[in-house]
């Protein structure tokens, strides 16, 4: 198995060292293209208005001046072109990818990007307690999970154009309760902290706080699994559509 491995935290990430030893566990022949420098928040967005570059560390590593997006496509329409990776990981990330996250997260977009290429791809991160964390993040609960995890999910059959988003709790790893494979949670959007301050300028800037998860009766979401100490495994799809609604609208307009 050919594994490509991307994030959105930078080719020097401490968490993409975690899951190169993941990865190489599964197979030996590994890759690794991914942001030159950190792209947190960046979604799927991808680089447009200016040139991309590509600088080699190692075999098969490589950065690119770019997007998680970026690199995805770099990697699998230049880099390994003649040889396309069967596995594409993302991660594993400093910080949850929960709820909403997964539409701003670098991390799980790099995974959307596999998949949209036809690659089974898994994005993964590492849940931290932001009480007092500093710059030193626990990989523990990664580390050791990683492989049975990923082993697990590459051993069923991934559906077309579908993804798989792992989120470790923040732990250690011999106090994980086991894993839940749960759906995507929300958290309240009207809790929403924006906090005001001023800049040495005397200039007013703001900054984005975190707002509280809604809480489901049979905590049966990726919010409320890491929550309970749980390794949360999310499947998600690139079809974005709303089905139900398909209907009832195309009505709207034919009476109109």
């Amino acid at each position: 198995m050919r594994i490509l491995l991307t994030n959105d935290d930078g080719v020097h990430a401490p968490g993409l060292a975690v899951l190169a030893d993941i990865a190489r566990a599964i197979s030996d022949d590994v890759w690794i293209v991914a942001p030159t420098e950190e792209q947190s928040g960046a979604g799927h967005s991808l680089t447009i208005t200016r040139p991309l570059r590509i600088h080699q560390h190692g075999d098969k590593h490589y950065s690119v001046t770019g997007t998680p997006t970026d690199a995805v496509m770099m990697a699998v329409a230049r880099l390994m072109k003649e040889t396309p990776p069967d596995l594409i990981l993302s991660g594993v990330n400093r910080g949850a990818n929960l709820a909403e996250d997964v539409t701003y997260s670098g991390t799980v977009s790099a995974a959307m990007e596999g998949a949209l290429a036809g690659v089974p791809s898994i994005a993964l991160s590492q849940v931290y307690a932001r009480e007092g964390a500093g710059l030193d993040v626990s990989f523990d609960a990664a580390a050791h999970w990683g492989e049975q995890v990923v082993r697990k999910i590459i051993g069923q059959p991934m559906p077309r154009r579908t993804l798989v988003n792992v989120n470790f709790p923040a732990r250690s790893a011999d106090s994980v309760r086991g894993v839940r494979v749960v759906a995507q949670g929300f958290r309240d959007y009207g809790r929403l902290k924006i906090v005001t301050n001023t800049d040495p300028r005397g200039f007013e800037y703001h900054w984005f706080g975190l707002g509280q998860a809604e809480q489901t009766p049979a905590h049966s979401t990726d919010l409320e699994a890491v929550a309970d100490g749980y390794i949360a495994v999310t499947p998600l799809h690139l079809d974005l559509t709303h089905h139900q609604s398909v209907a009832s609208l195309a009505a709207t307009f034919d009476q109109a």
